[in-house]
């Protein structure tokens, strides 16, 4: 219903609340990406914590297709195939051709930020082959990862690795992903007249119209799916017994802003795939309990 580079909207329906919560929550926590996982530190003299600014760094958004890499075994080492390495190197520096009475930090020094765009990939491997067309980097460059003063540096090699968000949340595909009810307003008796145009503005524009039926000014609901779900409309008596407010028990509207790791469209379709999956694993197993039934 609505698409963004960031953000997506749609619905499902016929389907039961449990299904719909788990599509959200393996959107949420068992979409593979790639992020920053080990950070080692040559030299740190900003006044950020090497683990604080460790933490800032996992947190970059990674933008490189996870399906080209492996997981990284818990006794293997990092090879082309299931690690990433960005270096980041940055040094601040009074500048020389500042006025002297200039106070704007930036234009004061040179490098007085560090920022996601200042990570620079190194290939291993066959990776510059593999990635020339879309050479990975951070999703947004403009993140502020520091702030150096003159004399002040950073110099890191970060190592991006696969994982899924229940492990931690920089590996999450989305920053929202959640869904809510279709509502549904009925009227049960005709509302005409000033009636009508109260009623009309008990709820946000564009879900209640007033329309003329015979030449009188008649309540009528347009789009009930743009309602807050306020019910504002109860607190006013002479609508008591005109309108039931309820919500459609399978019909779910889906909102998702992603980290913009994985294409908005992609989201739900990378969610189904894993839950095709986790179906297969499970059917074996319905099948072997349902057998020990019978016999």
């Amino acid at each position: 219903n609505r698409l963004s580079k960031h953000s997506v909207e749609f619905d499902l329906i016929g389907i039961d609340a449990s299904i719909a919560n788990a599509f959200r929550r393996i959107m949420i926590a068992e979409l593979p990406t790639m992020a920053i996982e080990k950070v080692y530190v040559m030299n740190n003299t900003s006044i950020i914590q090497d683990e604080v600014l460790s933490h800032r760094l996992g947190l970059i958004p990674i933008l490189v297709d996870p399906n080209e890499f492996d997981f990284m075994p818990e006794d293997a080492g990092p090879t082309d195939l299931n690690t990433l390495v960005f270096k980041l190197k940055k040094k601040c520096e009074r500048n020389p051709s500042a006025a002297a009475d200039e106070t704007d930090p930036q234009k004061m020094y040179i490098n007085s930020y560090v920022y996601s765009g200042d990570l620079e990939w190194e290939p291993k491997g066959n990776q510059e082959e593999r990635f020339a067309d879309n050479p990975p980097r951070p999703v947004h460059d403009d993140i502020v990862i520091a702030k150096l003063r003159p004399g002040q540096e950073v110099e890191m090699e970060l190592h991006c690795q696969k994982g899924v968000g229940r492990e931690h949340a920089k590996w999450s595909p989305v920053a929202t992903a959640s869904y809510r009810l279709l509502p549904e307003i009925t009227i049960l008796e005709p509302i005409t007249g000033q009636d009508a145009e109260d009623f009309k503005n008990c709820f946000v524009d564009g879900v209640v119209d007033v329309v003329h039926i015979d030449g009188v000014k008649t309540a009528k609901v347009v789009n009930a799916r743009k309602d807050t779900v306020s019910r504002e409309v109860l607190r006013h008596d002479k609508f008591n017994g005109k309108v039931r407010l309820t919500r459609v028990r399978d019909h779910f509207i889906f909102n998702v802003e992603t980290s913009g790791i994985i294409p908005a469209e992609q989201i739900f379709l990378s969610a189904l795939d894993v839950f095709m999956e986790k179906i297969k694993e499970l059917e074996p197993l319905v099948d072997r309990v349902v057998s020990n039934d019978s016999a």
